[in-house]
């Protein structure tokens, strides 16, 4: 029988091993694991994997073998051989083929994300994002920071894109919008969630803002523009004019910023506001203490360490609605990872 302390032990090692299962995922990914095996008309072994993909036949070994204590792979012996295939998990999330793939949130998430946790000690000392350290790049304006190269912004865009693939429709029903038939997605990046939610109210349209060269991107990479109900306008929400709308939707925005940039915010957008109109506001809403749910608190500290915000409670969110001039405050948790604040001019 393991003793307490031995239990103590072994959680504080899972604890400490985290980093390691993200980078067998973001390795296993990389080196397109999912893919070969998803094409492959049966399962393969490590001889037939590892010289399709050129890797090494130990490493390869050891990469699947430990997919499979993570359920990502699945193995069966014929005649002592092992052989690999995906999982449901797999399937839907991690082949590139599947409309619900995530693998662009998730090379993001490696190539970015990561490196910015390394100094996350550093960011609990400054308060602040830390691309200067992990990237030498100034970051007194975010998004260029955020936006770095055009393959950075473009990763960024195909990884919302992911996200929205799954969460969007979900967290958009949280609320009935049909009543409100001109809609702003204000941050809406490349359109992604602009094509749920005209898929899901029929008698909507809806305006994507945002900067111009998020703009110019979406029309260059992503075909949402052939929806006739989204159209696309260019504009800082901080300070250019914004799209008259009956409804506006922060999605993922004011977790990016501090309470004073949001507050300026919320009051432009209700000065822009048709009477009678309102404001969504998707994020992942942290319990009332700010003690939980543990992936909504993480994702505080991520926006620590890349961005000039942080998570909050539905509490915080009401403190920066009211004084901006929005009433009849409602919230929705979905009980997926985003929820819903719709609050009226």
């Amino acid at each position: 029988m393991t003793s307490p302390e031995e239990q103590a032990y072994r959680l504080l090692t899972e604890y400490s091993n985290g980093f390691m299962v993200s980078q067998v995922l973001f390795a296993a990914c990389e080196l397109g694991v999912f893919d070969l095996l998803a094409e492959a008309p049966e399962p393969l072994g490590v001889a037939a994997v590892a010289a399709r993909l050129g890797t090494s036949s130990c490493g390869t070994e050891l990469l699947l073998d430990t997919c499979v204590s993570l359920k990502l792979l699945q193995v069966q012996t014929r005649r002592g051989k092992a052989l690999y295939q995906n999982t449901e998990l797999a399937s839907t999330y991690l082949v590139r083929a599947s409309p619900k793939c995530q693998g662009n949130m998730l090379r993001y998430l490696a190539r970015t994300t990561y490196l910015c946790w390394g100094h996350l000690a550093q960011a609990v000392r400054d308060g602040k994002n830390q691309y200067l350290e992990a990237f030498g790049v100034p970051s007194d304006e975010l998004f260029s920071a955020i936006y770095r190269s055009e393959g950075e912004r473009l990763q960024v865009m195909r990884g919302l894109q992911d996200i929205w693939s799954i969460s969007g429709r979900h967290v958009l029903a949280a609320f009935d919008l049909s009543p409100f038939p001109l809609i702003c997605d204000i941050g809406g990046c490349s359109g992604a969630l602009a094509k749920e939610c005209t898929s899901l109210y029929p008698g909507c349209r809806v305006t994507v803002f945002d900067i111009p060269e998020v703009v110019q991107m979406a029309k260059k990479h992503f075909s949402f523009l052939e929806e006739a109900r989204i159209s696309f306008c260019e504009g800082d929400f901080f300070k250019d004019p914004l799209p008259e709308a009956d409804l506006y939707i922060l999605a993922r925005i004011l977790h990016d910023w501090t309470d004073a940039r949001c507050s300026h915010l919320l009051a432009r957008i209700h000065h822009a506001c048709k009477p009678g109109g309102g404001v969504l506001v998707i994020e992942s809403l942290l319990d009332a203490d700010g003690r939980g749910p543990l992936t909504t608190q993480l994702y505080s500290l991520n926006m620590l360490v890349q961005t000039e915000g942080r998570e909050r409670t539905p509490a915080q969110y009401l403190a920066l609605l009211a004084p901006a001039g929005f009433q009849d405050f409602q919230c929705r948790r979905t009980g997926g990872i985003y929820d819903a604040i719709l609050a009226r001019r």
